[in-house]
């Protein structure tokens, strides 16, 4: 099991990994484009859709086309983990490689964003001391690191749940016999 979950992990964790570590050196500091979250998060569905391929994989070729759900579940967790994992390392790497200052920039953006919209001055001076105070706890990688887990891994929890809700069932994409 524990061969299962490292290798369908790293390969989900790869998936992920890649184009997140690629568009953040290509973007070198700048703020996605409007379409950069659906991007990330449709890489982030493509690659834990291994998640359901393990389960069903493990399902029909090792227990005979039936799974329970707390197995099932538990496997999908644990590639979701893996997974995480390497997202977290492809963000610290870019952030490395490109010396970028996200905090800094996401801040200075959403800044100018609230300015923008005409807020007053009181308003904007208040936004402006959360959004500074943001950026000094990002400096920091126990806080950054787990913020960054938290983008990928909650998906995975929910990809898990629904693959095992749905390969308990041994009727639902029945294993084929030869």
């Amino acid at each position: 099991m524990l061969q299962k979950v490292f290798g369908f992990g790293s390969i989900a964790g790869v998936i992920v990994a890649i184009p997140l570590f690629g568009m953040a050196v290509a973007m070198n500091g700048q703020p996605p484009p409007w379409y950069g979250v659906a991007l990330g998060y449709a890489t982030m569905l493509i690659a834990l859709t291994l998640v359901f391929i393990a389960i069903k994989r493990h399902r029909d070729m090792d227990l005979g086309g039936v799974i329970r759900f707390w197995p099932a579940f538990g496997l999908g967790l644990g590639i979701s983990l893996v997974a995480s994992i390497f997202y977290v390392f492809a963000w610290e790497a870019a952030l490395v490689v490109t010396g970028m200052d996200f905090a800094g920039d996401y801040t200075r953006m959403l800044i100018e964003q609230q300015r923008a919209q005409g807020v007053t001055d009181e308003a904007l001076a208040e936004f402006t001391a959360e959004m500074q105070q943001f950026a000094r706890k990002y400096a920091n990688p126990l806080y950054r690191i787990p913020l960054t887990f938290i983008e990928i891994f909650p998906i995975g929890v929910l990809v898990s749940l629904v693959s095992a809700g749905l390969l308990k069932n041994s009727r639902f994409l029945p294993a084929r016999r030869s």
